[in-house]
């Protein structure tokens, strides 16, 4: 799209809008990033798995340091699932997750962006979950999961905000990085898949649930990876998170 001052002026105008109803602050590149409807600037990781000054700047904490599982509780169930070898997280074997219970934001997240790049083999599953907390097995009940599923027999592929508004499109091939990017202000839950968004969610007040998720609401928690089954390996890295008020 090519942008003139005035259409750039109208589309500041329309983001400046939206932003006082999110209420929260944007620096002047955001403004326009928002506008566009893109991304707001992202971490660069010129080096794998670290941040540099400008990053920081920016707002943009490091949430796996690419060499050890420091920050991270593990489930007491299959904790092998989980392991770090030539600095990403691979999640490989039985259900197990993985809590980030480090001391960016104390843990405890309620407005945030955060973005990982992810590498899937055929039929893996796994998922990305927010607003959770801690427990030692079964499926994180407590907060929403995004889903992590190129081509796994789950209709419920990448993207999608599990059984509350689902994706059921295949959007990037196994065996190739891409980003997953995930933003939540107020009760608005955003995702992205290398810059395409995917999810665009409103929560309604009191929003009905089923009994198995009645934990699936907005709230604040932490951020967890899900290890799904033995036949499905993910690989993660460049795992960041930008604490939003």
């Amino acid at each position: 799209m090519k942008l003139t001052l005035r259409s750039l002026t109208c589309l500041l105008a329309t983001a400046t809008a939206v932003i006082a109803a999110d209420a929260v602050t944007y620096t002047p590149n955001e403004l326009a990033s928002r506008a566009q409807g893109l991304p707001t600037p992202r971490p660069t990781f010129a080096v794998l798995n670290t941040l540099t000054a400008q990053d920081k700047a920016d707002g943009w904490h490091l949430l796996f340091d690419g060499k050890s599982l420091d920050g991270w509780k593990i489930t007491t169930e299959n904790p092998s699932t989980f392991a770090v070898k030539d600095g990403v997280l691979v999640v490989d074997g039985p259900r197990a997750h993985a809590f980030y219970a480090g001391p960016v934001g104390n843990a405890d997240f309620k407005n945030f962006e955060l973005r990982m790049e992810i590498f899937t083999y055929p039929i893996a599953n796994s998922g990305v979950y927010f607003h959770t907390t801690y427990q030692e097995s079964g499926w994180p009940s407590k907060g929403y999961e995004v889903q992590v599923n190129n081509t796994h027999t789950d209709k419920r592929k990448l993207a999608g905000l599990y059984a509350i508004q689902d994706n059921e499109k295949i959007l990037v091939p196994d065996e190739t990085w891409f980003e997953l990017r995930i933003r939540v202000v107020g009760k608005l839950v955003q995702t992205w898949v290398n810059g395409q968004m995917i999810s665009n969610y409103v929560e309604e007040a009191n929003p009905a649930r089923p009994d198995n998720m009645k934990g699936r609401v907005l709230d604040r928690g932490t951020i967890a990876i899900q290890g799904h089954d033995p036949k499905s390996r993910i690989l993660y890295r460049n795992i960041a998170i930008k604490l939003l008020p």
